[in-house]
Parts: C-alpha cells; structure tokens; sequence
C-alpha cells in the first residue's frame, strides 16, 4: 500500500483548510523560540505551520496518554489529525502500542485514540543538538507507524501513503489537487534525510548502540551511578518526556471516578510497599532503574525499543544530566 503524491504548497494548505472542519488538527508552529503543536483551528493559522524541523517539545505520546484522566467514561471517538510528527516519536509508538493494545489487555481509551488518529509524520532535514536516534537504529525519515509520510522541498509537498487510513484521507480531501507519481520522484527529499542521517551517525559516533548499553548497564558499578545521580532532584521530567515511558498510578475518587494519572520511577516512594519496603529508596537506585527498564527490561519483555534517541530527557533535566555523556563513559 505504498503510493507516492505531488502537491504544490498552496494546495496542501487548502487541504489542510478543508480538513480542519472535520478533524481535530494539531500541527507544529514555533512559538518564543520553541517548537511545539498547536491546535490549528482557523485558516490563517496553517501558514504557521513548519515542516521536516526536528522536533516538537512535547512527545507523541501525550496526545495517546493524558496527564490524567478519568477511565471510568465512554471513550470519546473525536476524529483528529497529528502532523509533522518525528520518526523518533513514531518509533515510541510500537512500545505504546505493544504496552497498551496487547491481548487481553487492551486499553479502551489508547485504542479509541489510536484509532480516530491520522498520523502525519515527516522526514527529519536538521538535528538538534541532542539527537541521537540513528545510534539505536532509527531513521530521520518516516518508515513505518506514521498513515502518510511528509516531507515539504521548494514549494512541494512529498506525500507517501503508508497505510488505507491514509489513502482514505488522500480520496477524501486530496482528489484533484494531487498528482500521483513514482519513487523516482522522491529522491529530492530523500537525499536530505540521507545527509542527515550520516551527520547524525558521525556526530554520535562514541555512543555505544542499543544492544550494547543495555550490556554496559547490566555489568556496571554504583559508583558511576552515584555520580550521575548527584545532581538528579527526582523530578520526572526525564520520564514525563520520554515518548515511550508508560508508568501510572490509579486514584479512587468520590461519585465512582477512578483517576490514571502518569508516574515515574523517578519520584520517591514510586516503589514503597507495605511497612515502608522500598527497593528503590536511594536516588541512584532510582536513577539507575530507569535506564535498566529502558535498555534492559523492556526490549527482553516486549522486543521493541525503549528509548528512540530523540534527546527530549537530556534537554528537559533540571540537573543538566546527560545520560549521553553517561553512556560513552560507561564504554571506555
């Protein structure tokens, strides 16, 4: 189901225009010198709209698992779009996934989400400073888990459609403003995510790989954690951002609500059992745990990437920590 679309940049916006009436539309805009998604809701806001820039601050995930919410509800079914979302968020989505839609387990809500969601994801052209994602095997340019791959080159969109979802959208909102076309057409895009690619690959050249982290963690010492951890004031702000960590907490309240509100291994007493037990009571323990479930626990449970290398935990530490600069000491 893979087919290939030209559309000029002014009828993408009127398509855009078209599909906000019928979608929630949530896109990317820079705002006080950040990036992040917005609500577009009119259309003079779609000319805001940036494409193929790395990356928004908030993860993909947040659209997925609510800070809180109320699970004692009918899921809502509200039609929406996600656009220009990174590969690395769209690689977190098969944790998600795995985590939250595996038999016989399945989560109402996540799936409802899931399921009204059209996930627009766009090739990466440039890096932030912190991004590592090639490092554990993930591209800058979409491949899979996004319905229609994006990316926007002098005054021309590049559409792929990835899945009947996204054709769907294509028959819909597209029939006649696009032109359909072969792959050939697509090496103008392609090459700037290749470049990019390398860029990154050279740049994070001493990180050790996925695999091989999860062995340096496995055998290392507490004294590096205790370094490391020093400056930690287990906050959750590493976890709160990471675009696949999933822990919460379900809280009883008045009138039959039932609160899931998200956690992190981070806080203390995330692990304090009856008569005041806690494995994890010291920071570095804490600390520490976090990179075992990453990079040890999860791949073996779920056989699928914990951490895409999107960098967001490093940039959002009150304690400056890189886990980074933790990993290549770790491997020398």
């Amino acid at each position: 189901m893979t087919k290939h679309y030209l559309i000029s940049h002014e009828n993408w916006d009127k398509v855009l225009n078209r599909a906000i009436s019928k979608y929630l539309l949530y896109a990317p805009v820079i705002r006080e010198n950040h990036q992040d998604y917005v609500l577009v809701e009119q259309e003079q806001d779609i000319s805001h709209i940036i494409y193929n820039t790395a990356k928004p601050a908030s993860p993909l995930k947040t659209f997925f698992l609510p800070v809180k919410e109320n699970v004692v509800r009918e899921p809502e079914g509200i039609p929406r779009i996600i656009l220009g979302i990174p590969p690395c968020d769209l690689a977190g989505l098969e944790m998600l996934d795995t985590f939250y839609l595996e038999e016989p387990y399945v989560d109402p809500y996540y799936q409802d989400r899931r399921e009204n969601t059209l996930l627009i994801g766009t090739d990466c052209f440039t890096a932030q400073e912190h991004c590592h994602c090639t490092t554990y095997g993930v591209s800058p340019a979409v491949e899979k888990y996004a319905d229609i791959r994006l990316a926007s080159h002098e005054g021309n969109m590049y559409l792929t459609v990835l899945t009947e979802k996204g054709e769907e959208f294509v028959r819909k909102y597209m029939a006649g403003d696009a032109k359909e076309t072969d792959e050939s057409r697509m090496a103008p895009v392609r090459e700037k995510s290749g470049q990019l690619k390398k860029e990154l690959e050279e740049r994070n050249s001493q990180l050790p790989g996925y695999e091989r982290t999860g062995v340096l963690i496995r055998k290392s010492g507490e004294d590096i954690w205790e370094k490391y951890s020093a400056d930690c004031v287990s906050c959750g702000a590493c976890s709160s951002i990471c675009p696949t960590c999933t822990c919460f907490l379900l809280i009883d309240r008045p009138e039959f609500e039932k609160i899931r509100s998200l956690d992190t291994c981070q806080h203390p007493a995330f692990e304090r059992v009856a008569a005041g037990e806690d494995p994890l009571h010291s920071k570095a323990a804490r600390f520490r745990n976090r990179y075992l479930c990453k990079y040890v626990w999860r791949p073996e449970k779920y056989n699928t990437l914990a951490c895409t290398g999107c960098g967001r935990c490093i940039e959002a530490c009150i304690g400056r920590i890189n886990k980074n600069e933790l990993f290549v000491e770790l491997n020398t």
